[in-house]
């Protein structure tokens, strides 16, 4: 939503932040409606991660008053090449021991009860990078799936089709207190939030139906490829 409203509709990038924020609560509320019945949610990694994104997104949109729109627009379209479309295109399970259980490799077949809530030391290691990812999203107004994600899958293994879902449980709260924080500073645009609101839920509901029957491996060369365009179009705009 923020190249969209950036490229096409010649809002600031602080202003676009702050609409999509306001949005990605509609959006995130809807996904984890849908995600709860299909027992994809690992509820408690989710909690957790919340617990840091939160106060990250909140200093994230502090910056936002700060910075000017051009240093905004390039951090946003090199932060989403370097550090979401590359890491994306790495196969966790290339990295780490091989895992019966775990869907990775094809659909979607085992439940949120069967998802470990994984080492201590790797969730503090998630809950420390989710803070630096609450930032960001703070700062660039981009929703949990982004940033969340990665960290979900290559920090604590969590199968790509739990992660999607886990980061939009997370990003209920996260964007939520961001968007307030957006409101305050006068960077919502409340008109566009109510179409663009519209759209997304519907859109949540097709790509949660979509992502159950889509193997893991797609989802991530999907994700990456979405990923590295906005990031291009960015850059070419404010460079």
């Amino acid at each position: 939503m923020v190249p969209l409203l950036t490229l096409f509709f010649a809002f600031l990038p602080a202003n676009a932040a702050g609409t999509s924020h306001t949005v990605i609560v509609f959006t995130a509320l809807a996904s984890t409606l849908v995600f709860s019945k299909q027992k994809r949610i690992s509820y408690r990694t989710g909690a957790v991660l919340a617990v840091t994104t939160t106060p990250g997104g909140i200093l994230g949109v502090y910056l936002t008053t700060v910075m000017s729109a051009r240093t905004l627009g390039l951090i946003f379209g090199f932060f989403m090449i370097l550090f979401v479309a590359v890491p994306m295109l790495i196969d966790p399970n290339s990295i780490r021991p091989k895992r019966s259980s775990s869907p990775e490799g094809g659909k979607a077949s085992v439940n949120s009860n069967s998802v470990s809530f994984g080492p201590l030391q790797k969730v503090l290691l998630g809950a420390i990078l989710s803070f630096f990812g609450g930032i960001a999203s703070g700062l660039l107004g981009i929703g949990g799936g982004v940033l969340i994600v990665p960290i979900l899958t290559l920090v604590l293994d969590l199968p790509i089709h739990f992660a999607t879902a886990t980061s939009m449980f997370t990003m209920v709260f996260t964007s939520t207190s961001e968007a307030v924080q957006h409101y305050f500073a006068n960077q919502t645009n409340f008109e566009y939030t109510l179409l663009l609101a519209l759209g997304a839920v519907l859109g949540a509901q097709l790509g949660a139906y979509v992502s159950k029957r889509t193997s893991g491996k797609s989802l991530r060369r999907i994700f990456s490829l979405v990923i590295l365009i906005v990031g291009i179009q960015m850059i070419l705009k404010y460079a």
